[in-house]
């Protein structure tokens, strides 16, 4: 089977089985997304969900932000784990935003792959999330599915979303992301993966390879 067709099939099946797809963690705002995947790293978005209603509230735009200081944010990120620096992060990431683009958030990955604490998997979420573009969010989750399906032999987050980008009908990629982290965690569970429950097992080729 040819990697587009596979990577078709791939979707069509998430879709059937996730027919609603959205991002898990919890905004109203460009900004707001964007600090809140700068938490979830290395941490749950459950346990974000849970803290930025109280940062949101204390700190509602880029300006707020910048008046106070890294110190300032600390207490109410602590339980997301690595918190200094995340708040390090979060604080750098809104002078960028104030000084070097008006206080709003970039439409692009370029762009955003500048401000501090933000790389292409937070830059991929915002574009294809806040601003409608194709994009190829690859987390834990992504990469560890596609490389069981045979999407890809790449374990780099770049590599794996370049070779997502080649095979993949761009229109479908954001929301095919987003069921990868649903499949994941319900079904594609990296300890224990239920693979006869999977609604992909047909084509995935960790699967096939065990059934021989």
């Amino acid at each position: 089977m040819e990697l587009k067709e596979k990577a078709r099939r791939a979707v069509d099946a998430l879709k059937a089985e996730y027919p609603g797809a959205q991002c898990s963690l919890t905004y109203q705002k460009p900004l707001e997304l964007l600090i809140a995947t700068r938490l979830a790293a290395q941490c749950t978005d459950a346990r974000v969900n849970l803290v930025t209603p109280a940062l949101f509230e204390r700190f509602p735009d880029v300006d707020a932000f910048c008046a106070a200081s890294a110190e300032e944010i600390e207490p109410y990120i602590h339980s997301c784990g690595l918190y200094k620096t995340k708040a390090r992060d979060i604080y750098a990431m809104c002078l960028a935003l104030r000084d070097r683009f008006g206080g709003e958030v970039p439409d692009t990955i370029e762009a955003l792959v500048t401000l501090p604490g933000v790389g292409r998997k937070t830059a991929n979420l915002v574009v294809g999330d806040i601003f409608g573009k194709p994009a190829v969010v690859t987390d834990t989750h992504c990469i560890r599915i596609c490389s069981l399906l045979g999407l890809t032999k790449n374990k780099e987050p770049f590599k794996v979303e370049k070779d997502l980008r080649a095979i993949l009908p761009m229109e479908e990629a954001n929301d095919f992301c987003h069921r990868l982290v649903l499949h994941g965690r319900a079904v594609c569970i990296a300890r224990r993966p239920q693979c006869e429950k999977c609604c992909m097992k047909d084509f995935c080729n960790h699967y096939l390879e065990k059934a021989e």
